[in-house]
């Protein structure tokens, strides 16, 4: 079995799967009954002074038969007096040493507001910190949160205030609405930050009833906007995820949230540059017992490819990430139709036919429909083999280019030196 083991800027668990500061965290009862599922470390419900919730403030996003593709909820930090989350925290760590435990904190951008949960919180051993200037909602409209996160210059400034008292590792989580995750990524790092932690929830409105003409969700007929999470935000946060892993002015840790469901998620964030991950949504849709899949699954992944620990997987992909302007020009892809598999539903000759490159072309053989792709027109989008409902029946194959590889920036290089 692979090394599950993980150090995230010394904040050491047993897997890379945490459970992230939201609704399942709320409580000492909840943490407890994660790490005896299997989770390898928490980040608590997020502390402060605590809030007044609204019912209702949770919404869901199904998509084609899919339950749960996108979740939005308008909840806020805890509700609960900050006494009791400290005695849980206490008494769960008591029970469980060998399990992470990273209390998510919000306060008021004040220097002494800063010093003064630091050190109570740390008081109860915590294994680190997280401090969220994420939330789109709620927490925003009174100065913390995203408003805090979206301004690189606060988050510099309370990550270093933090900084100065705290004697754990210290995470900062960053919100996504903001235009480039990368500059607040880099505020954080001045500030002091030991690791970062992306993506919070992103702004969204969930849908309107089209009945009743109320928001979704709605609290006796007024609606918010609230953050957007789930499986439909993955290739938005493992994009920010990799932009900051190849950012050479970001040298620490990443710990990878936004719609991890399964252990392939989990893999795929790691591989472009996350040490450990972070699970919500999926957590709340199918319960904590889903983490056993997560382990096995990412267990046998690593005996699969002969990788003796996960530590070994972190950022392998980061190097073949790039800009548009480094792609090769002249790389070339085709697709090829097996008409033994295909059950001619036409959706590949369609797609290609109204909105991509006409190059599929319908013919009889035989006394039978038959389908064949043009391949001196065919320019490798692969639309055709993603609408294709069928496993085999479409490939994209590469060709053999007459042309020498040439990038973008490679072609401009060319032409301004012959300019001269």
């Amino acid at each position: 079995m692979a090394d599950l083991r993980i150090d995230l800027a010394g904040i050491k668990s047993p897997n890379p799967f945490w459970l992230a500061s939201a609704p399942p965290t709320n409580s000492g009862y909840q943490v407890q009954r994660a790490f005896e599922a299997g989770w390898g470390g928490a980040v608590w419900k997020t502390l402060g002074e605590p809030i007044l919730n609204v019912s209702s403030r949770f919404a869901a996003v199904s998509y084609n038969g899919q339950r749960v593709a996108g979740f939005n909820n308008i909840e806020l930090i805890t509700d609960r007096p900050l006494e009791v989350n400290l005695k849980e925290i206490y008494e769960t760590k008591k029970r469980f040493p060998h399990h992470a435990i990273i209390a998510s904190l919000m306060v008021e951008p004040k220097q002494e507001k800063w010093h003064e949960i630091v050190q109570r919180v740390e008081d109860v051993g915590v294994d680190g910190l997280e401090l969220n200037f994420g939330c789109p909602h709620g927490m925003a409209e009174r100065g913390m949160g995203s408003a805090s996160g979206q301004v690189p210059e606060l988050v510099e400034k309370q990550t270093y205030w933090v900084k100065e008292v705290a004697r754990t590792p210290v995470i900062v989580k960053l919100t996504p609405n903001i235009t480039d995750i990368t500059v607040t990524a880099e505020a954080a790092t001045r500030g002091g930050a030991d690791a970062i932690s992306m993506i919070n929830t992103i702004n969204s409105l969930a849908g309107v009833d089209l009945d009743t003409w109320h928001t979704v969700p709605h609290v006796a007929g007024k609606g918010a906007h609230g953050g957007y999470c789930g499986p439909a935000v993955k290739p938005i946060a493992l994009n920010m995820v990799a932009e900051c892993a190849r950012n050479p002015h970001i040298q620490v840790p990443i710990s990878g949230i936004g719609g991890i469901s399964n252990w392939q998620d989990a893999a795929e964030f790691i591989l472009m540059g996350a040490t450990g991950v972070q699970v919500c949504t999926a957590a709340m849709h199918h319960g904590f017992s889903i983490v056993e899949d997560m382990i096995d699954g990412l267990n046998n992944y690593l005996d699969d490819k002969g990788i003796a620990s996960v530590k070994e997987l972190v950022g392998r992909s980061v190097p073949r990430y790039s800009d548009w302007g480094n792609l090769d020009l002249n790389y070339k892809i085709v697709a090829e139709i097996n008409n033994d598999v295909c059950i001619n539903c036409n959706k590949c000759h369609i797609a290609c036919e109204d909105t991509s490159h006409q190059c599929i072309d319908l013919y009889t053989e035989n006394g039978q429909p038959m389908l064949k792709v043009r391949e001196e027109d065919c320019v490798g989008c692969n639309l055709c083999s993603i609408v294709c409902p069928v496993d085999g029946a479409i490939s994209m194959v590469e060709k053999q280019s007459a042309i020498a590889p040439m990038t973008w920036n490679e072609r401009q290089m060319l032409m301004n030196s012959l300019s001269k």
